[in-house]
């Protein structure tokens, strides 16, 4: 197990750009905490701290290159098992002291960074598989483990696959992928990452260690996994988790169709799913993400189709595909986009280069049903490029299910090279404020597989009417508030986060 977390661009200083009220560690609370694991702290190597008290938030990546990083952590704890996890979450508690969670540090909303300073909980000391369970299709795995870690594990020793492959899979671990219900490449065949966990090891505020499954489709009350999950470290700290696997397939399909508009484009996908076809990479792109990435021609719509699994389901499914959108006005391309996606599919160097050059972007998914699809789609494009400074608003269809799909938005402005930080800061909030408020007012969510974090914390208590519920189950499990303060837009006992 070699992977470990990713910088997402130079840091160039260790100053807090968040201003919000900060907690530091006292004496006492630090030898106690340094006698139950390994710490690293503030004072022995700022830049270390500062690194790790930062995610992939790409406003943040601006930040870095100016000499500042969100926030600073007093101190990184790293724990390699769950009795040190327990011990350490519990001393936190104690002494009152925030607690956030880190492992690959692949968010982009600001999830892992400590707002209040406090202790950094590094996960990836609880990293390699516990136990597999080949007759079931079971794997237990440390939360701290990577994903091609886990992937290779599988695939060379048992010839199983989660099947799990977001865009941050080299970067992320598989606590991550639960912390914020994250979603793979290939979810329309294998689903999100809540459809794949049967059991969950876990840490309560209070230290106490809680573990669930793995049973198959049980009837004893209700599945408290799910509650865990995307709970972004604000409920419990994950520390290993049981996912069900698959064998690994022994055929791949590959389709790439041409469509002559967005509307063709969104029904084409909408009949594909609604006929029971469930390819494991349906990828539709407008017009614009169509020409700057995948030969379109400025008008049409690309779409990349992909599915894995018994050459003779692969065969059906891609019959139907291909019925959908010949229906729908498609063409089938004799080049094979699809070989290209797959090349490039999570290369981020376009971020960092335009970050350098001057440009702020962003990315924002949310699902809508497949009635509104078409309203949320141009709803947010609209908003977004009416916004003083934005310049580009493009979108391509990530995800489907039988009711709706994920609508992956890219969101651009070039505020400049020499443009104040309080000048991104503002275009970023504006960026944003209209985009997702558009959003969930044409008829979509909050947020699909980024989760919530910091960025969209301010959206919570208009768009989420189950918050209230959320925070009465919050002040059970964690009446201090001690774990990721300052996120999910929960009540906060630590003052201000400064964003």
């Amino acid at each position: 197990m070699t992977s470990k977390p990713t910088p997402p661009i130079e840091l160039t200083g260790t100053a807090a750009h968040l201003a919000g009220d900060r907690v530091d560690l006292a004496n006492d609370a630090l030898t106690a905490l340094s006698a139950i694991c390994p710490v690293t702290t503030l004072h022995d190597d700022p830049h270390v701290v500062a690194d790790a008290s930062r995610d992939w938030w790409p406003l943040a990546l601006h930040w870095s290159i100016r000499g500042e990083t969100a926030a600073l952590a007093a101190a990184i704890a790293h724990p390699t098992t769950v009795d040190e996890v327990a011990a350490v979450v519990g001393l936190c508690n104690q002494h009152r002291i925030p607690v956030t969670v880190i492992g690959g540090r692949s968010g982009v909303c600001g999830a892992s960074i400590p707002v209040h300073g406090g202790v950094l909980l590094d996960t990836t000391g609880l990293a390699g598989i516990v136990n597999v369970d080949v007759d079931s299709g079971l794997v237990t795995v440390g939360a701290g483990t990577f994903g091609p870690d886990l992937e290779e594990a599988l695939r060379d020793g048992y010839g199983l696959t989660v099947g799990h492959h977001p865009q941050s899979f080299d970067i992320s671990t598989v606590g991550g992928w639960l912390a914020c219900r994250g979603a793979g490449q290939y979810s329309t065949r294998y689903g999100k990452i809540e459809d794949m966990v049967a059991g969950i090891e876990a840490v309560l505020a209070d230290g106490t260690v809680v573990r669930s499954g793995p049973q198959p489709a049980g009837a004893v009350g209700p599945d408290l996994d799910q509650l865990l999950i995307g709970s972004e470290g604000t409920l419990a700290v994950i520390t290993s988790v049981t996912l069900r696997a698959h064998t690994v397939p022994a055929s791949e399909g590959r389709a790439t169709y041409r469509l002559p508009n967005v509307t063709a484009a969104f029904e084409a996908c909408r009949r594909v799913i609604r006929s029971g076809a469930t390819p494991a990479v349906l990828r539709l792109y407008d017009p614009i993400e169509s020409a700057r990435s995948h030969g379109g021609d400025g008008e049409e719509c690309i779409i990349l189709v992909l599915d894995e699994g018994h050459p003779a389901m692969v065969a059906t499914t891609l019959e139907m595909v291909d019925e959908a959108f010949r229906s729908c006005g498609g063409t089938l391309s004799d080049d094979d986009r699809v070989a290209h996606w797959l090349e490039h599919r999570n290369d981020t160097s376009a971020l960092q280069a335009l970050t350098r050059r001057g440009y702020l972007v962003d990315t924002m998914e949310v699902t809508a049903p497949w009635s509104r699809l078409g309203a949320v789609y141009e709803a947010v494009r609209t908003a977004a490029l009416a916004t003083p400074g934005v310049i580009a608003a493009s979108a391509h269809l990530s995800h489907s299910y039988p009711d709706g799909a994920c609508l992956y938005f890219s969101l651009a402005g070039r505020p400049g090279l020499d443009a104040p930080l309080a000048d991104i800061d503002a275009l970023h909030r504006a960026m944003w404020d209209s985009a997702q408020v558009a959003a969930v007012n044409a008829g979509a969510n909050l947020s699909h597989h980024h989760g919530v974090g910091l960025n969209r914390s301010r959206f919570m208590a208009a768009s989420s009417p189950t918050l209230g519920m959320l925070q009465a189950i919050k002040s059970a499990l964690d009446p201090n508030g001690i774990l990721n303060p300052g996120k999910l837009g929960l009540a906060d006992p630590f003052g201000a986060s400064g964003w």
